[in-house]
């Protein structure tokens, strides 16, 4: 099969290959769900829905139907690890300061905790952790529990930030204590204490109170978030499990009732969205391809619902593109809708006496496997433009987008 354009070096790409913040993540997820999805040999004399006119297409549905759900890729196995990702190494490092700090989980007091925060703000982490909380409903035990006015959104920010930087916490008090020393310099009231480090002491004092009380007893049909392994007998629980060989039938059970990498799952799935969008467009500028890439939730004139590409541009396109990946049959149908909806706004367009542009779904993910009439409705209103990751490198010879090659 020939070469990848995302398989190029970053320096061969013009423009540096356009890199962003996530792109390197992204990037290694797109190469991965390419090389899975690779049809050799006889897989790559099969005919593809868009390579079909519309009356072979009617005859052979169930079978491109068939061709595009071998072409979709599971990417479920696969994530973004992304800027907020904390690697073992990291989490156990952060862990090793809260334990050493605290003596073992002897001194298991706030301000031991405090301590080995600003030593390590990834230290915030471990203790959520510990808690078996996420962040917004940590926000909701302090704000219950001691009146605090963190928000949801204020302690997923601050998670996000001490996961980021170890050294976030430290920084903010460092910048605090050079603004209290300019206004002691010039005779100006002192400034009040950041509210980043007023919320983080709300949740740790809560966190802290928590955890040294444990779970309450069992009461018939109800489990209590804090009766687990290392939490329900309170600080005994805690030093038990940080001093001895914890078994691994408990880990296991953690992480069936948990899901492992469900929280980093949550984070980064606006990035694994990301990734047909970014080879389709690496593509378009490797064609050198004009093209509008909109917004997220952007509104342009004369679309009600915008796609996410228009080539060469909104005013008046010739092919637009929505792109999508799900690996969830309820959130595939959603998508289908939304694609289904753009052909629609297509033929009113023309209707209207507006030029006729083609609809195209590039789409992956094992949800629109689910969905094997929603496809039968997609090929045929598509006129069979519906391309996955592994036939991405059709897309330009194989819809109008080869009228605005130059390169």
């Amino acid at each position: 099969m020939g070469r990848y354009p995302f398989d190029t070096a970053r320096e061969e790409l013009p423009h540096g290959g356009w890199d962003r913040g996530n792109r390197p993540a992204l990037k290694q997820l797109e190469k991965i769900l390419a090389h899975s999805a690779t049809l050799e040999g006889e897989g790559m004399s099969l005919q593809r829905p868009f390579e079909l006119t519309p009356e072979e297409l009617g005859e052979r549905l169930e079978e491109m139907v068939d061709v595009t759900f071998s072409d979709l890729v599971s990417e479920f196995l696969l994530m973004p690890m992304g800027s907020g990702f904390i690697r073992y190494s990291d989490f156990r490092d952060a862990y090793e300061v809260l334990k050493r700090g605290s003596k073992g989980f002897e001194d298991f007091s706030a301000a031991a905790v405090h301590q080995a925060i600003l030593e390590n703000s990834r230290v915030v982490g471990v203790l959520r952790a510990i808690l078996g909380m996420t962040a917004p409903e940590w926000a909701e035990l302090a704000r219950s529990e001691l009146d605090s006015d963190v928000t949801q959104n204020a302690a997923r920010s601050l998670d996000r930030r001490c996961r980021e930087d170890p050294q976030y916490v430290r920084e903010c008090l460092r910048k605090f204590k050079d603004r209290i020393n300019r206004a002691s310099i010039r005779g100006h009231t002192p400034p009040e204490r950041p509210k980043t480090i007023e919320r983080l002491d709300a949740l740790v004092n809560v966190a802290v109170h928590y955890i040294t009380r444990g779970a309450p007893d069992d009461q018939e049909g109800v489990i209590h978030r804090l009766a687990k392994f290392d939490t329900k007998g309170g600080l005994d629980s805690l030093r038990y499990a940080s001093n001895e060989n914890v078994p691994y039938a408990v880990l296991l059970y953690e992480r069936y009732l948990g899901r492992p990498f469900a929280a980093h799952r949550d984070a980064v799935s606006e990035l694994v969205g990301e990734v047909m969008e970014n080879a389709i467009e690496e593509r378009l500028r490797l064609a050198g391809v004009s093209y509008r890439k909109t917004g997220r939730a952007e509104r342009i004139p004369g679309f009600g619902q915008a796609p996410d590409f228009c080539i060469p541009d909104e005013v008046s396109p010739a092919v637009i593109i929505e792109a999508k990946i799900t690996s969830d049959d309820g959130t595939a149908r959603d998508k289908v809708a939304r694609i289904k909806e753009l052909e629609t706004q297509r033929n009113e367009h023309v209707a209207a006496g507006q030029p006729r542009y083609e609809v195209v779904a590039c789409i992956d993910g094992r949800g629109f496997r689910q969905r094997r009439e929603d496809m039968r409705q997609l090929l045929l209103r598509l006129d069979g433009k519906v391309f996955a990751t592994a036939t991405l490198d059709h897309l330009i010879p194989q819809t109008r987008i080869r009228e605005f090659v130059t390169r």
